[in-house]
């Protein structure tokens, strides 16, 4: 990565970012996959397909959520009022 050599900020947004839209396409995924297992097996077409369908996209929202929340936490602390950033003396 030749173009963000010592910008480090740039490449976590950009970490950031994959990671938010990996969890909801994943997490949906998951849920169309289980669903459409358990609908060929049981002969429930297409209700469990559906059902977990939405427990797959809710479950990516959560996942996208929790993950939002924590780049907050560690973001917190690189504000302007951050203890860290005044010198002792």
């Amino acid at each position: 990565m030749l173009f963000f050599k010592g910008n480090k900020e740039v490449l976590d947004l950009i970490g950031n970012a994959a990671t938010i839209g990996t969890h909801l396409v994943a997490a949906t995924f998951v849920g169309l996959g289980i669903g459409w297992y358990l609908d060929k097996w049981l002969g429930t077409k297409p209700w469990l397909l559906l059902i977990f369908l939405c427990l797959g996209i809710a479950a990516g929202f959560k996942n996208v959520y929790d993950e939002v929340q924590r780049i907050q936490k560690k973001d917190r602390g690189k504000g302007p009022g951050n203890n860290e950033n005044k010198s002792e003396g």
